[in-house]
């Protein structure tokens, strides 16, 4: 029986277009269950340690489904230690973001992240496609 971080290899993957499509429509289901996670945790929590632990949880779940339904890929130890870099540039940018919205700005914290998140979106899309895929020179070997 495989386990869920496999070593196995790739299947076929899909077209950009699909890619997009499909990381749009998982990020929205991320940024629900973030969202949820955050206004959860801000009960309990500060604004920023709420964001935190939400950001990390809700990456666990956006690895595994970008994985499946996103790239059509396995998911393996070596792209799941690295996922986590494919999220620190919209980490930077959502966490900067959210402390503006809500410090500097007085918006308000419960809707500052998402906000904040809009504007890392092409760039987690980006990245995470670098790290999910297989880099042509190692397809050909």
């Amino acid at each position: 029986m495989p386990n869920a971080l496999s070593t196995a290899t790739e299947p076929a993957t899909r077209p950009i277009s699909g890619q997009i499509i499909t990381f749009a429509l998982v990020g929205v289901v991320n940024t629900a269950t973030y969202y949820g996670l955050y206004l959860l945790f801000l009960r309990y929590l500060p604004y920023l340690a709420a964001h935190v632990l939400a950001f990390l949880l809700s990456m666990i779940g956006s690895f595994f489904l970008n994985a499946r339904f996103t790239y059509r890929t396995r998911p393996t130890w070596r792209k799941f230690l690295l996922f986590p870099l494919t999220n620190a540039t919209n980490f930077v940018i959502t966490t900067v973001g959210v402390y503006v919205i809500v410090d500097v700005l007085h918006v308000g914290s419960h809707f500052a992240p998402l906000l904040a998140s809009a504007t890392a979106i092409p760039v987690t899309f980006v990245v995470s496609r670098w790290v999910m895929l297989p880099r042509p020179d190692a397809v050909r070997g």
